[in-house]
């Protein structure tokens, strides 16, 4: 019988910087990762902003898109604000549809060149979230542009029109952090940041009640702490957000 091999420990994030750019496909894809370990990063006076590359318009099934989309953006930036952030940008790409390729890697290369984080924060690119389910194209997608983006916001030579719009280069990040991966790397503890992260949720009310006949407040606590306990027990906390850390 194989005794299956203990989970590395996972290790602290890097702290030793000030502005974060977080880049997610939809509304509630940070709320449903790492928005504990943003409002930990807000109370410390650091910077976060946020950076959709839609408005998930396409999320509620019984809802048309046209109406849809505005809501969505408004409950987003209710929900960026309860996590201490204040500025919330949509790239405007179709919800469902999209596309991995350069003119995605352009918005993201431009965002990036706009804010000039140090950190950048995604969702899981791979083909598969931890247990085997399958993830959708928007997040494989949007998580692999900005994988490639953080170097393509440094290089002046590839999208030589955002310089000529005033977004110069920007060769400054230093780590991209991925929430959701099945190859977790690093973690910040959670406890501090969990009741706002629960808030944050909960402004998604219109999605969550689409998903769920439950409590929405019981649905979104019982979520966010099974995750974050998970993470906890590999960190030596309560609970965690745990990302895998790519350098560059």
């Amino acid at each position: 019988m194989t005794v299956p091999t203990p989970a590395p420990p996972l290790q602290p994030m890097p702290g030793d910087w000030r502005r974060a750019l977080a880049v997610v496909a939809h509304p509630d894809d940070l709320e449903y990762g790492c928005s504990a370990a943003v409002a930990g990063w807000t109370d410390a006076g650091r910077e976060v902003a946020y950076v959709l590359a839609t408005r998930g318009e396409a999320g509620i099934d019984g809802l048309e898109p046209e109406r849809c989309g505005p809501l969505r953006e408004r409950e987003q930036r209710a929900s960026a604000a309860a996590v201490g952030v204040g500025v919330v940008e949509f790239l405007g790409h179709r919800d469902g549809v999209v596309e991995y390729g350069t003119g995605l890697r352009r918005d993201i290369a431009a965002a990036i060149r706009r804010h000039r984080p140090e950190l950048v924060v995604t969702l899981n690119h791979r083909d598969t979230w931890d247990g085997g389910a399958w993830n959708t194209p928007d997040h494989v997608a949007v998580g692999r542009a900005t994988l490639d983006a953080a170097a393509d916001a440094g290089n002046r030579w590839i999208f030589p029109e955002l310089a000529a719009q005033g977004l110069q280069p920007w060769n400054g990040v230093r780590w991209v952090a991925v929430a959701g991966s099945s190859t977790p790397t690093h973690a910040v503890d959670a406890t501090p940041g969990l009741e706002r992260a629960v808030r944050s949720l909960l402004e998604h009310r219109t999605y969550l009640r689409a998903l769920t006949d439950e409590d929405l407040e019981t649905y979104v606590r019982n979520f966010l702490t099974t995750t974050a306990a998970a993470a906890g027990e590999r960190f030596g906390v309560r609970l965690a957000v745990a990302f895998e850390l790519f350098g560059r």
